[in-house]
Parts: C-alpha cells; structure tokens; sequence
C-alpha cells in the first residue's frame, strides 16, 4: 500500500470516527429534549402533551392562569436550572479529572461542594446577625459561592507550595474535603432544631429552590466560562496524551491547570450555590463521554455536558415520580443511583 493510499485510509477512519461521535452526540441532545418534556409534564398537578404545549403557546398570562403559574413559574425553572446545573458539573467533571489525570476527581470529591455546604450552613444559622448588603435570598447562594472560591484558593495553595502536580492538587482536595465537612458538622451540631432542618435540606440538594432570577445568575456565570473553555479543548486533549507529550508540543502544563481550576471552581460554584449539594453527577458524566466519545475534547466536553444534564433531568422525573405529594430532593437520587450508574460504565467501557 503506498503512501497516498495509508493517507486516504486514516483520514476516512477520522471522518467515520468524527461522524460516529457527531451522532453520538446528536443522539443525546434528543434524548435530553424527551426527558426535558417529560419533566414539564410531571409532578402533583399533571399535563398532558397537549396541554402542556396549550400552556407554552399561551404564555404566563394564557387563559388557564393555573397551569400557567404551573409551568413559567414552577417547572420551567426547575427544568432550565437542572440543565444548567448538570451541564455545569458534568463540564466540571471532566476538565478536573484531564487536569488531574485521576478518574475519581470531581467538584463532590475535591470538597468543593462540601465548601458550598458550609458557607450555605452559615448563612442558614447566621443569616439574621450578618450585616451584609444584599437581599434576603441571596444571602444562602453568595455565602455558598464564596466558600466554594475559597477552597479553590486553599488547594491551589497547598499546591503550590509543593509545585502543583497532580497528585498534590487531588491529596489537597481531599484534605479540604474533610475540613470543610467537618466545620459543616460543627455548625450542624450548634444549630436549633429548626436551623438543623434547613440546613439538612439544603445539603440534600434540591431544585424546588429554582426561580428564574437564580436562573438567570447561573446562566451568566456558565455561559461566560463557556469560551474560556473552548479556548483550552485543543490543550486538554494534548494532556490526556500524557504529560511528557503534551510538554514536548510546547504546552505549559502547569499553566493549563491553574487557568482550569479557576474555570471549574467558577463552574461548581454556579451549579451548587442555588440548588446544594448534588454528588456523583461530576464523577459519572466524564466517563460516559469517555465510554461513547473517547478523548478528543471537541466532543468529549459537550458530551459530558449534556450527561450531566441528561443525569440531572432524569433524577427531577425520578423524584416527582416516587412522590406524588412533593418532589424528593434530586440530590438523594443522583446519590442513589450513582453507584449502579458508575458500576454500570466501568463494566461497560471496552476503550475507544
């Protein structure tokens, strides 16, 4: 076989593989629009399909003011900040685990959640005392932001200080971890019994918190990380060649994952802040785009996003299904079914 022949060979193979992973692709962003639907259509108060799309078409101020207030103000918020959410951290995953080269990172297993808890536990028992200028309702997601940032900043600075290898970044975030779980215990401990409660349902996570102004302040920050992690699609696929390869192109490694890591700790901190903790969704999406699109970023990141989604989508129909009266909280589903999820990738992934 000549030399032209080998040529036109891999690159039909490339455009097969690329057209593979294309479909791939589309064929969850179709599954996603089903689950989406079915996720209006559920709950207490049920609507057919062709209800729903009356409802839709009539918008907020249609005739039928009762299903009305159902959908814009109750269940298209949820949905929208489900999809947000899951994306995000599904997004968060994947970019964590290239960066660390560990199949265990993500924004749960690092403490990064875990920090959100305990900010948003303040704010829960400490609300009323602190004097800060900002509404009532935002107290709990700003103080959960803030804390998940400074986690970012305290592994980055256990890090540094011993070069930032990967290894090092993972055995920091295990560290802050238990830290962070730790004071959230304590202040769980401290808390009246009214308190405790809150506190407890946040940690559960949950999207009946939705509204569209946390909407509307979840998107902005996932939509502004979006073109910086576009920028690094092609740098991240040359680090999961292995870090000498990557190095040996002219990649500062080094670099890629400081501007990462702020770009995850902005992503998980979006996602967590307004809904609470929800694991597994961050360790599980990044290997099913793996499994289904291998580990070219191009189609790996969107992938990841839209499991992610498809995760957190099908747990807000899981839960309203398994309660007719009110919806279980998302985050004990994914936590539930995460396992099983997992276990079923692992003993399914044949490699790409």
């Amino acid at each position: 076989m000549s030399v032209q022949d080998r040529l036109d060979t891999s690159v039909r193979a490339w455009r097969a593989r690329s057209a593979r992973r294309g479909a791939a692709v589309g064929a969850a962003l179709l599954l996603l629009v089903g689950l989406v639907l079915a996720d209006l259509m559920t709950g207490p108060s049920a609507m057919s399909p062709g209800a729903l799309w009356q409802t839709f078409l009539a918008g907020p101020q249609g005739a039928d003011r009762a299903a009305a207030a159902i959908l814009f103000q109750i269940r298209l918020p949820q949905t929208v900040m489900a999809l947000i959410v899951g994306g995000a951290l599904g997004l968060a995953g994947l970019m964590m685990q290239t960066i660390l080269a560990n199949p265990l990172a993500s924004p749960f297993t690092l403490g990064f959640s875990a920090a959100a808890g305990f900010g948003a536990a303040l704010a829960i028992m400490f609300g009323s005392a602190m004097i800060v200028p900002v509404p009532t309702w935002l107290l709990t997601p700003l103080c959960a932001f803030v804390a998940t940032l400074s986690a970012t900043a305290l592994v980055w600075l256990v890090a540094r200080l011993k070069g930032s290898q990967p290894e090092v970044l993972v055995l920091a975030g295990i560290a802050v971890l238990f830290f962070f779980q730790s004071l959230q215990s304590l202040v769980q401990f401290m808390a009246s019994p009214e308190v405790l409660q809150q506190i407890v349902f946040w940690l559960f996570g949950s999207l009946l918190k939705a509204n569209w102004t946390a909407v509307k302040t979840a998107g902005v920050i996932v939509a502004l990380c979006l073109p910086l992690i576009a920028r690094e699609t092609w740098a991240l696929t040359t680090l999961r060649m292995g870090e000498a390869n990557a190095e040996s192109l002219g990649l500062d490694t080094d670099a890629l994952r400081r501007r990462v890591f702020l770009i995850t700790a902005a992503l998980t901190a979006a996602a967590v802040s307004f809904t609470g903790t929800i694991g597994f969704v961050g360790l599980i999406a990044p290997h099913v785009a793996r499994a289904m699109v291998g580990e070219d970023h191009r189609f790996a990141l969107p992938f990841a996003a839209l499991t992610g989604a498809l995760i957190l989508v099908s747990a807000s129909v899981v839960s309203k299904l398994l309660s007719s009266g009110a919806a279980i909280p998302v985050g004990i589903v994914t936590a539930v079914a995460g396992i099983p999820m997992l276990a079923a990738v692992i003993l399914t992934h044949r490699g790409n």
